[in-house]
């Protein structure tokens, strides 16, 4: 998804992404505790503890919650992750470390210097080690594969570089006071909230003149994106160095945001004792989130559940 929050047209509210129901496609969580194997979710965010609600075999939920970003430091994350392992050993532990992207989102120096991206780097950097110790120091690490990679990237604006449709769409006669929007900085999702009969028309003039707006970069059909309904009637996204502040322009006050094109590119690394990790081989083929699943599966020896995956094993 290119947002962590929706347009909820039955309960007519913008909502996160937090609820067990949210999440609708089969995960490898519910697929190996399904076969008898352990797992274990250790989440940084509060709203990922929601949305994977119960289906880890073991599960922690984060704390303590840091104000305003509602996520757990790093060092609290993997003092977790180390006693989860310790105590109940299970078959696949899925950690999510959220400093990095906390940090990012409200660096000030996201343009030139990126101070406080680049110290919780070195933090995430110092956790992932104390698990690679821990893995080895127990006998753990010659049966281990681990893969560690961001769940996208981050760009940076200026203040001056602000987006905001609210105001352009209700300039328009026929879509003022009847198009929602959610916005995560990088995208814009765009729902049409008037009579289904002029459905069709208010998208097209929605793309219409949101493309003429300085600073947007696309708008698509969210079924072309492969997207469902959720993601409202068309997604917009900015350029680079910009960013989207709906439904007013003080409505989005961090420079970082993602969810837009120019943060796609991802690191993506696979290590561990187990022969199924290759040594000393890189890659410079375009990796997505959407491999984590099949390479993860293939480790299980699981085959690729009905419908097929969108990414690929890169094992």
């Amino acid at each position: 998804m290119p947002a962590n929050s929706v347009y909820d047209r039955d309960e007519k509210v913008i909502r996160d992404l937090d609820r067990p129901s949210d999440l609708a496609y089969p995960t490898l969580l519910g697929r190996l505790r399904g076969l008898g194997l352990t797992t274990g979710t250790v989440l940084s965010k509060e709203y990922l503890y929601g949305i994977f609600g119960t289906r880890a075999t073991y599960r922690w939920e984060p704390f303590p919650l840091l104000p305003v970003t509602d996520h757990a430091p790093d060092l609290a994350t993997m003092d977790a992750t180390l006693a989860t392992i310790d105590s109940v050993d299970p078959n696949l532990v899925f950690v999510n470390l959220g400093d990095c992207d906390r940090a990012g989102h409200g660096d000030l120096t996201g343009t030139t210097l990126q101070v406080a991206r680049r110290a919780a780097l070195a933090s995430a950097d110092t956790q992932v080690g104390r698990l690679v110790d821990r893995l080895k120091q127990t006998g753990r690490w010659s049966q281990s594969v681990l893969v560690v990679l961001a769940d996208q990237s981050m760009d940076w604006s200026r203040p001056d570089r602000l987006i905001s449709l609210a105001p352009v769409f209700d300039a328009d006669p026929l879509l003022t006071g009847r198009v929602t929007i959610a916005q995560n900085g990088g995208a814009d999702l765009l729902y049409w909230t008037g009579r289904a009969g002029r459905c069709s028309e208010a998208v097209a003039r929605m793309r219409t003149l949101a493309r003429q707006v300085p600073g947007v970069l696309a708008v698509h059909d969210p079924a072309k994106l492969r997207l469902g309904a959720e993601a409202g009637d068309l997604v917009a996204y900015c350029r680079a160095g910009w960013r989207f502040s709906d439904p007013a322009p003080f409505s989005n006050p961090i420079p970082g945001n993602h969810g837009h094109p120019a943060t796609q590119p991802i690191p993506f690394f696979i290590a561990g004792g187990s022969p199924l990790v290759r040594c000393r081989f890189a890659s410079s083929v375009s990796t997505r989130t959407l491999d984590v699943a099949p390479t993860v599966g293939r480790v299980f020896g699981l085959g690729a559940p009905r419908g097929g995956y969108d990414g690929h094993s890169r094992l």
